[in-house]
């Protein structure tokens, strides 16, 4: 359990950097997008896929 948290919490840092810089680098097109928010953080979807990848 304890590895699943540290993966979580590396997951989770490197989105709270990752994203807002990705973000500024991407050009609009002029179209409107929805930009709602789902059930699972991203972190968490990636730490679901990383555990899977690593059992």
């Amino acid at each position: 359990m304890d590895k699943l948290i540290d993966v979580f919490c590396d997951v989770d840092d490197f989105c709270k950097v990752f994203f807002p810089e990705w973000e500024k680098q991407l050009l609009a097109n002029g179209t409107k997008k929805r930009n709602r928010k789902g059930r699972m953080t991203t972190a968490e979807m990636m730490t679901v896929i990383i555990i899977f990848h690593r059992s």
